[in-house]
């Protein structure tokens, strides 16, 4: 069963993400902040059972606890830090071309708008094939 990591700082959309994950036969972690969703990442490497995919808004507290734009780049980078073959769909509120194209040049493997749930697991299955 696939793995996902999902942090987002909204507690509505979190709980409306992961329970539509869940729904599609997911294992899914869920953080409420970027440290938070480091912590989860790590122990669940540590416990042997590894994250296989992270869905990461983009906009929410960073590591400090200041409002950041671009808080799931930062944890993008650190969780690639980690490892280097995590794949990772970038979510945000604005279907901005610039920050979708900023997102996977710092490492996102996907960028995805919030709003349209089922989108979101027919892009996790596409990334991770047919064992989904």
């Amino acid at each position: 069963m696939l793995k996902i990591l999902l942090v987002d700082d909204e507690r509505l959309v979190r709980r409306s993400l992961e329970k539509t994950l869940l729904r599609a036969g997911f294992d899914v972690l869920a953080a409420a902040d970027c440290n938070a969703g480091l912590e989860t990442f790590q122990d669940a490497a540590a416990a042997g059972s590894p994250i296989d995919l992270a869905v990461l808004d983009l906009n929410m507290p960073d590591f400090d606890g200041q409002p950041d734009p671009e808080a799931g780049l930062n944890l993008l980078a650190r969780l690639r830090e980690q490892n280097p073959d995590l794949k990772v769909i970038v979510l945000t509120a604005y279907d901005e071309i610039t920050k979708a194209r900023g997102a996977v040049e710092r490492g996102a493997t996907a960028y995805f708008v919030k709003g349209r749930e089922q989108g979101l697991v027919e892009l996790i299955q596409k990334l991770t094939g047919p064992e989904a």
